[in-house]
């Protein structure tokens, strides 16, 4: 047998295989590179339109820490699109991988329902802000001073100098209310005096402690008023205003002033009493 011709026949079976093998090398090449190429443009887009929405954020205004989330999600949106586009250049079949990530997706919220209704509330409460960290606010069944704002939960600090921790789905599933919004409280206090005194004397002891005290605003006036024929009193109210800061150092104060004054006046301020009598029963 004629070596050269074997080595000729073997060369033409082969021949087409490495064609075969070249044509699949470029095709692919070409599907690898226009999926780089799709990859680093895309990450690079993402990277710019991530940095134009904070910078917009900014420039509105947003709160920082709704401003940083919206961004992180923007981001890993783009991203994960990005991703699915380059995989597509690869002629990878992305439907049943976007169907099991929305499943996944499905099944994650059913199981993390609590986390996203507090994330929801969490939301809102960044973007219609009902209060501000600092402020005095009573929601969620407790009260105090607001030290954090989180996409979560809240995070207050109780007049006691506790740390509560309250989740944001519960805050706004009630009322707020907040103490600082408007920088000025109404002090409400009820003054009792006896029936045998003298109702212009009481009033005007009144009117004098609150024209003393410099923390009371003049504007609004300051309410002294007889509220109610009590069953042992005569009530007055009396209602002036100051700052926010100033509230409870105020009703303490006032509290004690009109007591001091009113014995100072020989003003009564009516207890309840129960008289019991005795009655001695003799036997026959």
């Amino acid at each position: 047998m004629d070596t050269n011709a074997v080595v000729i026949a073997g060369s033409e079976e082969i021949t087409p295989i490495l064609d075969k093998v070249q044509d699949i090398v470029v095709v692919f090449g070409v599907k690898i590179v226009a999926a780089l190429l799709v990859l680093i443009i895309g990450l690079w887009l993402a990277k710019l339109i991530t940095g134009g929405v904070a910078k917009l954020m900014a420039k509105r205004g947003v709160d920082v820490t709704l401003a940083k989330f919206c961004c992180s999600l923007v981001s890993v949106g783009l991203k994960a699109f990005v991703f699915i586009a380059a995989l597509e250049k690869l002629e990878v079949k992305t439907a049943s991988f976007i169907a099991i990530l929305g499943a996944a997706g499905l099944a994650i919220g059913l199981a993390l329902q609590g986390s996203l209704a507090n994330f929801a509330a969490g939301v809102l409460m960044l973007i219609f802000k009902p209060f501000k960290v600092g402020d005095f606010i009573d929601a969620g069944g407790t009260a105090g001073s607001v030290l954090e704002i989180g996409i979560f939960t809240t995070i207050l600090k109780s007049p006691d100098n506790k740390k509560i921790i309250v989740p944001n789905a519960q805050v706004t599933g009630g009322a707020i209310t907040n103490v600082n919004t408007f920088g000025t409280r109404r002090l409400d206090l009820v003054a009792g005096i006896g029936y045998g005194d003298d109702i212009d004397k009481a009033r005007q002891v009144l009117n004098d402690i609150i024209a003393s005290d410099e923390r009371i605003l003049k504007d609004p006036a300051p309410t002294v008023a007889v509220v109610e024929l009590a069953d042992s009193s005569v009530n007055f109210v009396v209602r002036p205003w100051c700052n926010s800061a100033d509230y409870w150092g105020l009703h303490f104060d006032l509290t004690e002033a009109i007591k001091k004054k009113f014995d100072e006046a020989g003003i009564s301020i009516p207890f309840p009493q129960r008289d019991v009598h005795v009655y001695e029963h003799k036997n026959d």
